[in-house]
């Protein structure tokens, strides 16, 4: 029978309200996680200025934490599984503090990207261990649902407030100061996380899979990387672009292969059979597709459309922040009473419908009408990622957490980068063409243009006078047109996930387990996770259903 341990365990974590606390300190733990993703975006010109990177160094310091961690996701997610998901967790705490320090005081570019990569070491390791934790210290599936609405409206608010953070902190002090508010944050944690959290592994049957392992995590880095210079701006079959996509795609698929055929895989390939699995992937990967793309062009749009400030443009961004939070609060409520195919469903819509409502947007500040769309957008992404990771979660064996886990998350950075890929091409594609022939504007001038609405502004300030100012004019019509464009596109993709969330179960399945006369969320964590209400206990952690 496949057993999963819980050695270690502290008293206080261990029983009754004190799983809480424990939700507590995985949350912190992510919203580090997630604020260290986009806290860097407005602190970029400052970082410019004063380190003078190349345009690849420049590039490497914004990419280097968000593809190194997508990288080694499965890696650490199942490292977890066989050594202890605490012990990861807590090891990613120091890296990622030491790390932090070392990205605030950088003082050439090389540094800055070495410890940006570090960075994204520590926070491979800190993002599956705080979802299979959460996995072990709530088996009831009720309780864990509110959990894991409290997990992703956090994921959602450092994502969200990082661009707000960061022009503050730029803005009163220097660039390294969104690395440094880090360190104190992570001296703290790690003593209360080693206190508090609770040690639990998997079955750890065999060896661990070291080959596939690092095959998994250079897989994941050369799709991601090929997806991001496609972006980017990469042609497809530039070999930039094309040579990375071959190689992770190639290894992907080996990889997969070697699972199938080893007795003791990393990552269980059959959960992907099971349809609620699969389904649940799927729609993380839609709705981060649609997510990231939209808040890159929406952050273009309010900074060079409305000439906004980077603090102006995050402050703007916070209804989006406050919808997911309380789509995050009521998810657990709206998931008992509608399940997880009419609530993922339902959130595809109402985020579908925000995105058409912000086609409305031109060429003026219209506040309003912002804020209507940012709140719809962010309550109906939320309560999609909600259903989306809740089923995907349960439906996992609980000795196989810190894998599922690792799927997830890297599902959620695959489709983040897709989202820039995809939804920039449309942008590109649609924002170009306007300024091909612009009277009185040189055709390399032009060119140049139709890179970006920035680089045309800056193209229009060299040229000046009536030249300069009719490139300006037709930048932003051009960038306008672009965006109507792609918020079209983004709502089909939008129903498209709507669609495909029908292949979610219609019922949350919550079984209580044999002889409990009370949530088994009350009790201690248990060495092994409760079968439900059939006579095969052996079943439990190998059946096909979710566990509980």
């Amino acid at each position: 029978m496949t057993r999963t341990t819980t050695a270690g365990l502290r008293p206080s974590a261990g029983v009754g309200t004190n799983r809480w606390v424990v939700l507590v300190v995985l949350c912190v733990s992510l919203l580090l996680v997630a604020l260290d993703a986009t806290v860097l975006h407005v602190a970029i010109p400052a970082v410019t200025e004063d380190l003078r990177p190349s345009a690849m160094e420049l590039l490497w310091i914004v990419d280097a934490y968000p593809l190194i961690c997508a990288s080694l996701l499965i890696l650490f997610g199942t490292l977890g599984d066989r050594v202890g998901r605490r012990r990861i967790l807590l090891l990613g705490y120091a890296i990622f503090g030491t790390a932090s320090a070392v990205a605030a005081l950088a003082g050439t570019p090389q540094v800055l990207i070495a410890a940006r990569a570090l960075l994204g070491v520590g926070g491979a390791m800190i993002m599956p261990a705080t979802l299979s934790i959460l996995r072990q210290v709530f088996p009831d599936r009720r309780e864990r649902a509110t959990a894991i609405g409290v997990w992703t409206a956090v994921a959602a608010v450092g994502a969200a407030t990082g661009p707000v953070l960061g022009g503050f902190l730029v803005e009163n002090f220097w660039w390294g100061s969104v690395f440094l508010i880090n360190i104190p944050l992570m001296a703290l944690i790690l003593p209360l996380g080693r206190w508090l959290l609770p040690e639990s592994r998997g079955s750890g049957d065999g060896p661990w899979d070291v080959l596939g392992a690092l095959m998994a995590a250079a897989g994941v880095l050369g799709s991601v990387l090929g997806v991001k210079r496609l972006g980017g701006g990469g042609t497809v079959l530039g070999l930039g672009t094309l040579g990375p996509l071959l190689v992770g795609a190639t290894l992907l698929v080996l990889f997969v292969r070697r699972q199938k055929r080893r007795e003791h895989p990393l990552i269980d390939i059959r959960m992907f059979a099971r349809t609620a699995f699969a389904t649940s992937v799927g729609c993380i990967v839609l709705a981060m597709l649609a997510l990231v793309g939209l808040e890159l062009i929406a952050v273009q749009y309010l900074q060079l459309v409305l000439d906004l400030s980077p603090l102006e443009t995050g402050l703007r961004l916070l209804p989006l922040t406050f919808a997911a939070m309380a789509a995050g609060a009521t998810g657990s409520y709206t998931l008992r009473r509608t399940g997880p195919r009419l609530m993922v469903s339902l959130g595809f819509v109402l985020t579908a419908l925000a995105v058409l409502l912000l086609t409305l947007m031109g060429y003026h500040d219209r506040p309003a009408l912002l804020t209507t769309g940012f709140v719809l957008l962010g309550f109906g992404l939320q309560t999609t990622l909600f259903g989306a990771y809740e089923s995907m979660l349960s439906e996992a064996p609980a000795d196989r957490a810190g894998g599922a886990a690792a799927i997830g998350e890297t599902s959620y950075q695959l489709g983040a980068g897709m989202g820039i890929a995809l939804l920039g091409s449309v942008m590109n594609a649609a924002y170009a063409p306007g300024l091909s022939r612009v009277a009185g504007v040189p055709a390399e001038a032009g060119a140049d243009a139709a890179n970006s609405l920035g680089e045309a502004y800056q193209v229009a300030l060299q040229l000046g006078g009536p030249a300069g100012q009719a490139l300006r004019a037709a930048a932003r019509d051009s960038f306008v047109h672009g965006l109507h464009v792609t918020l079209v596109v983004s709502a089909g993709l939008l129903l498209l996930g709507a669609l495909a969330a029908l292949r979610l179960p219609k019922v949350m399945d919550c079984p209580v387990p044999e002889g409990a006369a009370e949530p088994p969320a009350d009790r201690e964590v248990a060495a092994e996770v409760p079968a439900p209400v059939r006579r095969e206990p052996a079943e439990t952690a190998g059946s096909g259903r979710a566990a509980h």
